[in-house]
């Protein structure tokens, strides 16, 4: 396996995409620093939080940063670490429940994926092959997630598609 270089997971839910990423990072031999997006909004997602964290095993720096995930990866890039960020879809969420603005957002992330020397591994969800959501919310979230993942996926050198726990590289090589 080569060196690890910046690259952008997508997948539906329970694709095994954190699993993949996870395991990316494990296998780089580098510094592991883990970047959770997900806040423990009721007790379902703490059980959920949970059971990412055990099946991370030990060797990780965690951080949990709902928001400022730009201002977390600048702070936590440096040589000899990888750093993965689980996921882009709930930190979509949040900034969107924070009535941030999520164009500047997405900008300034991608802007940071561009420029790192870093690696990182970004994970998303993949929402826009199912139905068409029946409430503006849902469609506004839907279409700004097309949108956030096209803008890492252009920034980004490597991308994968994980269906069943299995890649397919639609962009760059596995490493």
């Amino acid at each position: 396996m080569g060196a690890l270089t910046t690259t952008f997971i997508l997948g539906g839910a329970r694709s095994g995409k954190s699993t993949f990423a996870a395991r990316l990072v494990m296998e780089s031999g580098l510094e592991r620093v883990f970047v959770a997006t997900a806040t423990r909004s009721d007790e379902e997602m703490a059980v959920r939080i949970a059971r990412h964290r055990t099946d991370r095993g030990d060797g990780w720096m965690t951080i949990e940063e709902p928001l400022e995930l730009a201002g977390v990866l600048k702070t936590e890039s440096r040589e000899g670490r990888a750093v993965l960020v689980d996921c882009l879809t709930l930190w979509l969420s949040n900034l969107m429940f924070a009535d941030r603005d999520i164009e500047r957002e997405t900008s300034a992330l991608a802007a940071l994926v561009r420029g790192s020397s870093t690696p990182l591994v970004l994970v998303s969800n993949e929402v826009g092959l199912g139905i068409v959501p029946a409430t503006p919310l849902g469609r506004r979230f839907r279409d700004a997630q097309g949108q956030l993942n096209q803008a890492i996926a252009a920034a980004a050198p490597n991308v994968a598609l994980i269906t069943a726990g299995l890649p397919l590289w639609l962009k760059g090589a596995a490493p």
